[in-house]
């Protein structure tokens, strides 16, 4: 069984979170998904504009998620190193994580996933205070 784990804000669903999981649950037998916390996001972005709790039920109900847990941290590393996942899904804009060492150290793959600029949370916001 190939274990995936990736992970999310989730803050403001949009097609690049979609995109992004259906290719992490492509790769899988099992996709786990970890929710940043308020506090995970808010150590590199501005608090997200949902719940953690809203945030966590929105991602654990798409069909490609299998489980979702919480994600303390901005970095995946405590999570991964409790998982112990095959393969760990990273986005191109953060493709050099603390983690990917780690995986490298128990014979998983990390895997770079393409990030999808054009759909943001930050863009969808912005568009609906009028910015552009």
């Amino acid at each position: 069984m190939i274990i995936v784990y990736a992970y999310v804000c989730g803050d403001i669903l949009h097609k690049g979170h979609i995109e992004h999981l259906k290719n992490c649950k492509a790769l899988s037998d099992k996709l786990i998904v970890g929710v940043l916390t308020d506090k995970a996001v808010m150590e590199k972005k501005p608090k997200p504009t949902m719940s953690f709790d809203e945030r966590f039920d929105l991602i654990r109900s798409l069909k490609w998620v299998d489980v979702a847990i919480a994600q303390h941290t901005y970095s995946p590393l405590d999570n991964v190193k409790a998982l112990k996942p095959d393969i760990l899904a990273e986005a191109t804009d953060h493709k050099e994580q603390p983690a990917n060492e780690f995986m490298e150290s128990i014979g998983g793959r990390v895997i770079v996933m393409p990030y999808y600029p054009n759909h943001s949370s930050t863009k969808v916001k912005n568009k609906i205070r009028g910015k552009r």
